[in-house]
């Protein structure tokens, strides 16, 4: 099977996609990539296609997901299968680039795990048995990559394009996903991605939020298997 590359939300790595890696690594060659060493969307999709096999199917989540769907708009040929996970295809609405802001300001400042407990990671999850065990998950990734990725995937996400028509252009088998209770990115938004996409499939994850491949990784790998599957 041809490869699967993986790519984490804002303040996150391979960690996040954990049940994915350990469920699909024994049946293709499975790959996450990081996405934090530029300003621009551009910038970071190009470096991942730069080292990114020939042709790969691609599964993004959140800033993932954005950055992903630049990777379809650069190379639409070497994306084979397309997953857009919790995430959103518009440009930046003016006020929350206003908090974007302040927020750069504190991780400059020293204060990026003041951000993270105050203002992110609150909007992450649903309630659930493993929402403080995700939580810890997701402070501790976030404070290893650090103020300077911080800043620089703010800056990235505040300043992206509009992506609705690569979404049109793009009829590969395409894979919609979200959790049921994700605040950030929620349902409707995903509808919209699944009507703009014309080969694509939408499940809604129950007992999920924002990061499903962790709050419910059992549903969200069946959808997974399902997309990669299909022909």
């Amino acid at each position: 099977m041809i490869p699967l590359l993986l790519l984490p939300g804002m303040m996150c790595d391979a960690r996040l996609f954990g049940p994915q890696i350990d469920a699909f690594s024994h049946q293709m060659p499975v790959m996450c990539a990081p996405i934090g060493g530029h300003e621009t969307m551009t910038e970071i999709a190009a470096e991942v296609l730069a080292h990114a096999p020939p042709r790969f199917a691609l599964a993004g989540l959140s800033m993932g997901g954005i950055v992903a769907m630049e990777m379809v708009r650069q190379a639409p040929d070497r994306v084979d299968r397309l997953a857009l996970l919790d995430t959103n295809p518009l440009a930046e609405l003016d006020q929350v680039k206003a908090r974007r802001t302040p927020q750069i300001a504190a991780a400059h400042a020293g204060r990026l795990r003041q951000v993270m407990r105050d203002e992110m990671k609150p909007n992450y999850l649903t309630d659930g048995p493993n929402r403080g065990a995700i939580l810890d998950l997701c402070m501790a990734m976030a404070m290893d990559l650090g103020p300077q990725v911080f800043v620089r995937q703010s800056i990235a996400l505040r300043d992206r394009p509009d992506q609705t028509d690569t979404l049109r252009g793009y009829d590969r088998p395409a894979l919609v996903l979200c959790g049921r209770d994700d605040g950030l990115c929620p349902v409707a938004r995903h509808e919209l991605m699944h009507d703009f996409l014309p080969n694509s499939t939408l499940e809604v994850i129950e007992c999920a939020g924002h990061l499903p491949t962790l709050e419910n990784p059992v549903d969200t790998n069946a959808a997974l298997a399902r997309w990669l599957e299909e022909s």
